[in-house]
This record gives structure tokens, C-alpha cells and sequence, in this order.
């Protein structure tokens, strides 16, 4: 398994290690909101990517103690707490590293004990839960049934039963949300009574991970409207339908609201997989794979337009890769996003040139984009933010109010 890690995708890497009846070791965010998530001396950041060993990031970890894994991890944001706010914990056997942007604080490794008086050595998982989610500014720790709530301020502990949840073998807080994962599935629960509502276990990989295939009783419009991980690309046709690319998969929203998804190489088949920018024009889906651009026609079934695909740069006049692109209604030009850049392309006109380059300093990535008669919606992460128009996106010197994409988009209740 360690010779294959460095090369293996997460969900690979994952199914690997499941199929096998082992479980993740650990799992946290940074202080960035990056997922991170640890498997023997390995980290996966993200909900997709490689594996690269975890004392290249950490790299104390082995040099205090071998790291043959992380027991378990949680990031500290309590600004009431300075010593410890924003900083990143991590538990192995009986002691205790903090991190403060990746490097290892003056004093650590500590015992357990020392840092957090009454916690158990050895422990399963461990999570944040902030007030109010908690009643105060609590971890939660696991170990076998046993659950401890570390008050943060008084560090008092208190021992509580959670009778519907599974032994957590890693433990998760994501956007409000709390996850403990067991085996492959994973179950939400309340922070504060170990309730499990809805339809729990489910199926981890396809719900946190970025894979090809699922799990063969998967619901496929559940887990694409509720998926934690990021969109590659989205648009909105003449009709008022939106398109949304994930990986292998996209999902459609139609004027009714109503929700399908299908893999993209059954509707576009020329392209397989992963799109990184679409844009909706004049009847015409124009979506961006790499150096290329594909042209379908909107209707069923998606007809590739003759001609295509061509080179970014003969049919949009700038060169790829291509971070994301809109048009807004009505209007005959292209806003195209490469990297912290925005470009006009003035789709009317042969040859077509990318034109008025702007800076854009508000985000420092950009996952995709599109326009509609509301204005300008950026997605980054799980996360969308919206403007009135491209204008007020591109002079932003702050961020506006973040929304939810699984909910505000396509209606997730959980």
C-alpha cells in the first residue's frame, strides 16, 4: 500500500483500504477550511487529489515519534482561547503535537494528560464543536462507547452516552455538520445528544470523496445534490436550466426544479469526464476540457456542433487551462476566468479575441462560475457567493455573503 499511495487518487486509496475492513485514521480541516485527511503516514488534502506522506506537511510528526498514524485530529478555532486558536491537534498513542500554520509549537509533543487534563491516551477520534452547536466551547473525544465533552474554557470534562451512534473510527465537523465515520460509511449525528436522523450509514465515497463509481445502491440525485465536494463547472441555459459538472457526473436542474444527473460521457460522450469551465450561449452548450473547446447543441440529445472541438486559443483567442467562464443573458460576451485574470471575448466576432484583462483579488481560487438574470454566482468549495453583476465581481474588495450549494442550489436538507 505505501508503494502505491504516492500515485493513488483518494477514493482509490480509500476503497483500497476498506475493501480490506481498514478505516480512515483521522480527519480535520486546516485553518483554511482544507479538508485534511489521514491513512497510516499519509494525508489526502481535499476531497480528491494524491496521497503525499504526512511528515512532509507535519514534519515533526516523525521526528518526535514514528508515524505509522494520527490517532486523531481537530483544528482549535476558538478566538476566545489565543494559545490555542487556529491551531491544528494531533494525537498519537499518548501525546499531543499543536500546530500554528504547519509548524510544531515550542513545547510539544505533550502528553495527553498535560493539554487536555482527563482525556484518555489512545483515543478513536476527536472533533471541535463550537458554541452553540455545543453548549460551550467544547472537543468531543471518542474512545471504544466512551464520549468525553472537553470544556474548552474550564476544562472540565463531561462523559455522555451516545446510544444510537456507531464507534467512531474518525470523527468530522464540515459546514456545521458533524460526521463520524466508521468502515466505509459514515452517520451525522447531533454534536450534543449523539442523535443519528435520517438515512444513516451511507456510503462515504459517495458523499466525501471524488470517484468515478459508487456504491452499487447509491442514490444518485441524493449524493449529487448533497456531495461535499466542489463543482468543476456550472451554467444556466436560455430555457433557465442549470448544468452542473462534478467529476464523471453532472446534474440538471430544470425551470421545475425537478433534479436528474447522469455521467457526462452518456451525454457528451466526446468528453468523458471532468470539465473545468462551461458556458451557455445562443443555444449552445460551450464547454471547456483542458486546451479544447466542445460545442453541443442544448437540445436532447447533446449534438456535438461540427467543427469541434476546437483549440482554446482559435475559439476563445487566449490560451488554456481555463478556470471558469459566463455569459451573462442577453449579452454576447464571454467572461473568462484564468487564474486570478478575467478576460471579455466578444463572442460575435471572428476571430475571437480575449480582450480588457482585470485583475480579480477577491478570491484566491475560483472552482466556477455563472451568470443569470440574479446576477453572478462564484462557487468556491462548497460554498457561492453572489453579485449583482460582473462589474461588482470584479471591483469586490470583500466577500459578500457565502450560500450553500448543496442547499441553496439544488435543495439538500442535510
Amino acid at each position: 500500500m505505501k508503494l502505491l499511495a504516492h500515485i493513488l487518487c483518494l477514493c482509490l486509496a480509500l476503497s483500497l483500504s476498506w475493501a480490506e475492513g481498514i478505516e480512515m485514521d483521522a480527519a480535520t480541516v486546516n485553518e483554511e477550511g482544507i479538508p485534511y485527511f489521514f491513512k497510516g503516514d499519509y494525508i489526502f488534502k481535499g476531497f480528491h487529489g494524491k496521497a503525499e506522506l504526512a511528515n512532509k506537511t507535519f514534519a515533526e510528526l516523525d521526528d518526535h515519534h514514528h508515524l505509522g498514524h494520527v490517532d486523531a485530529a481537530f483544528l482549535m478555532h476558538y478566538e476566545d482561547e489565543p494559545t490555542h486558536h487556529d491551531r491544528i491537534f494531533f494525537f498519537l498513542d499518548n501525546h499531543v503535537f499543536s500546530y500554528y500554520k504547519h509548524k510544531l509549537e515550542v513545547g510539544y509533543p505533550k502528553l495527553i494528560s498535560e493539554v487536555f487534563p482527563k482525556i484518555p491516551d489512545h483515543l478513536d477520534a476527536a472533533v471541535e464543536c463550537p458554541n452553540p452547536e455545543c453548549d460551550e466551547d467544547s472537543v468531543i473525544f471518542f474512545k471504544g462507547n466512551d464520549i468525553y465533552h472537553y470544556n474548552v474554557k474550564t476544562k472540565e470534562v463531561t462523559e455522555k452516552e451516545f446510544k444510537n451512534m456507531p464507534n467512531c473510527t474518525s470523527a468530522f465537523r464540515f459546514m456545521e455538520h458533524y460526521y463520524c465515520f466508521h468502515g466505509h460509511s459514515f452517520s451525522k449525528f447531533d454534536p450534543k445528544t449523539g442523535e443519528v436522523h435520517g438515512k444513516y450509514p451511507k456510503e462515504a465515497r459517495d458523499y466525501f470523496m471524488r470517484c468515478s463509481k459508487f456504491s452499487e445502491d447509491s442514490d444518485h440525485v441524493e449524493r449529487e445534490r448533497c456531495s461535499r465536494v466542489h463543482l468543476d463547472a456550472i451554467t444556466s441555459d436560455d430555457a433557465g436550466n442549470i448544468y452542473a459538472f462534478r467529476s464523471h457526473h453532472f446534474l440538471r436542474k430544470d425551470a421545475n426544479d425537478t433534479l436528474t444527473v447522469d455521467t457526462i460521457e452518456s451525454d457528451f460522450k466526446e468528453l468523458h469526464s471532468e470539465v473545468d469551465a462551461v458556458f451557455s450561449y445562443d443555444g449552445h452548450l460551450h464547454m471547456i476540457k483542458d486546451n479544447q473547446v466542445y460545442v453541443y447543441k442544448t437540445g436532447e440529445p447533446h449534438t456535438l456542433v461540427a467543427g469541434y472541438p476546437k483549440s482554446v486559443k482559435e475559439d476563445l483567442g487566449l490560451d488554456g487551462p481555463i478556470t471558469a467562464a459566463f455569459v451573462c443573458e442577453d449579452h454576447h460576451i464571454a467572461h473568462v476566468l484564468k487564474g486570478h485574470d478575467i478576460y471579455d471575448v466578444e463572442l460575435k466576432v471572428t476571430p475571437r479575441a480575449a480582450t480588457n484583462k482585470r485583475p480579480v483579488s477577491v478570491f484566491k481560487k475560483i472552482d466556477a462560475a455563472m451568470c443569470g438574470p440574479g446576477g453572478v454566482k462564484v462557487i468556491v468549495g462548497n460554498h457561492f457567493y453572489h453579485f449583482a453583476s460582473t462589474m461588482a465581481f470584479v471591483a469586490s474588495k470583500a466577500l459578500p455573503e457565502e450560500h450553500k450549494v448543496s442547499l441553496e442550489l439544488f435543495g439538500c436538507d442535510h
